[in-house]
């Protein structure tokens, strides 16, 4: 291997389930001597900061990773949540910018920037890699079904299975691989983005997306081959680097938690430890998923019925807390009630018993490589895949039915518990898999193996 340092430019799309495995990936280069620059857009630069400065000073972040930040077009008081705007925005604004930064980085002289590194949603960037002449690589952040999934809408579109706006031409199922379970046309990710108009718009700039995705010849992300060989045969380029799982050092809570929108709850470990093993509900779901009053009120109340410990995470942001309260007879004595957890170590704790999760495919990779069952709940986009596989094909979990004004009842809840919970098999399954996902780790293993080549290719 050769000695030459490379130094990476690293962009994530801007929401937390994007920057958190590109995160992850991005220490484990930096393990291995790589220089990272890592490029938000100001409005998520600003909450991973605001975030870390909670927890402890900014200095103690590893010098080989650079926070750096640039606009993404909209005005300070758009909503960032609008996905479709948001995207439309950035590929208006941000690659001039881009090229702007890396002229700027190299005029200092401090770092020749030898590597960009996009998220597969920031693709149409490696464009501007292959301009200035420097090597590009994609990441994927969700599972490698929803990417070949993904990669195969023009064929989709060509079949007449969905139309040039991305909507189902009649609900059916079909299958993408022989190797690969059958998709219903109602559980394409990008209809289930619960607004027609953003859907329109996101569909549009997916599309510019894929038609950027072999400017490069390395497609790296975070899943494992024992975990997705159907998906993994359809999409041989793809290679998984998986499970990438965050870097403790007991010395540096930031370092650890760097890219996080809101300052982790540590408290939540010394509640962990006085529980008994196997015992505690962790609910937590994501950095997006919103609640009604009424869906809310009776997931309290659910918990409550259980009659066993949890730990629940509600999310300290307008959208979310501000507009929910627990119901009056919500006592919660046997729980504890968090802003945002650490959520890695959370699920490596003894204390937990199952996971009631939105099945977020980072949330999903941490659950599975803790061995810890889960209770689905998705919320949008590829969440809803991610239930199914995990209900049906890894059998490793159990979602919820919902009542016919859709709310998911107190008593289903308290069902599900105990049902997953007391099921050996899943129990059993999930240990196993983990065992599988913590193999590749290994030395010799074959995500490890597959980190090595990156690494050699960046530094040849």
């Amino acid at each position: 291997m050769s000695n030459f340092i490379p130094t990476m430019l690293v962009i994530p799309y801007p929401a937390q389930g994007h920057v958190n495995p590109m995160m992850n990936f991005s220490q484990k280069l930096a393990e291995k001597g790589c220089n990272i620059i890592f490029v938000n857009t100001e409005f998520s630069h600003k909450r991973v900061v605001s975030s870390m400065a909670k927890q402890e000073s900014i200095s103690e972040t590893s010098s080989s990773i650079k926070l750096v930040s640039i606009p993404d077009g909209l005005e300070p008081e758009n909503d960032r949540s609008n996905f479709g705007d948001l995207s439309v925005s950035m590929i208006n604004t941000v690659p001039p910018l881009l090229e702007k930064l890396v002229e700027d980085i190299h005029l200092k002289g401090d770092h020749k920037i030898t590597c960009i590194l996009v998220d597969c949603f920031m693709a149409w960037l490696l464009e501007v890699a292959s301009e200035l002449k420097i090597k590009g690589a994609l990441f994927c952040p969700a599972s490698a079904a929803t990417f070949a999934l993904t990669y195969k809408i023009p064929k989709l579109i060509d079949d007449k299975i969905i139309d040039c706006d991305g909507f189902p031409i009649t609900k059916r199922t079909f299958s993408i691989s022989p190797s690969m379970p059958a998709i219903d046309t109602t559980m394409v990710w990008w209809v289930n983005m619960l607004d027609r108009i953003v859907e329109k718009k996101l569909f549009k700039f997916v599309l510019r997306c894929i038609a950027a995705w072999d400017l490069t010849e390395w497609w790296v992300g975070n899943t494992t081959y024992e975990l997705e060989p159907g998906a993994l045969s359809l999409v041989p380029k793809f290679k998984p680097v998986g499970p990438l799982l965050r870097s403790y050092d007991n010395k540096s809570v930031t370092a650890a938690s760097l890219g996080q929108f809101w300052e982790e709850d540590i408290s939540c470990m010394n509640w962990l430890d006085q529980q008994p093993h196997g015992s505690v509900l962790y609910v937590a779901f994501g950095s997006i998923t919103l609640f009604e009053q009424a869906q809310f009120a009776e997931l309290a109340l659910g918990l409550e019925l259980t009659k066993r410990p949890f730990l629940l995470v509600v999310r300290q942001d307008p959208n979310f807390s501000d507009k929910l309260t627990f119901p009056a007879e919500f006592r919660g004595s046997r729980g504890k009630i968090v802003g945002w957890a650490p959520q890695q170590k959370v699920l490596g704790h003894p204390a937990i018993a199952c996971f009631v999760s939105h099945c977020g495919w980072n949330s999903t990779m941490e659950g599975l490589s803790n061995g810890v069952p889960f209770l689905c709940w998705p919320y949008f986009g590829d969440q809803i895949y991610n239930k199914k596989y995990i209900c049906d094909e890894l059998k490793v979990g159990l979602g919820f039915e919902s009542e016919a004004n859709g709310v998911v009842a107190r008593e289903e809840i308290k069902k599900k518990v105990d049902q997953v919970i007391n099921d050996e098999n899943i129990r059993s399954r999930s240990l196993e898999l983990k065992e599988k996902l913590l193999n590749n780790l290994a030395e010799g293993g074959r995500s490890s193996d597959n980190f090595a080549k990156f690494v050699d290719w960046l530094k040849d």
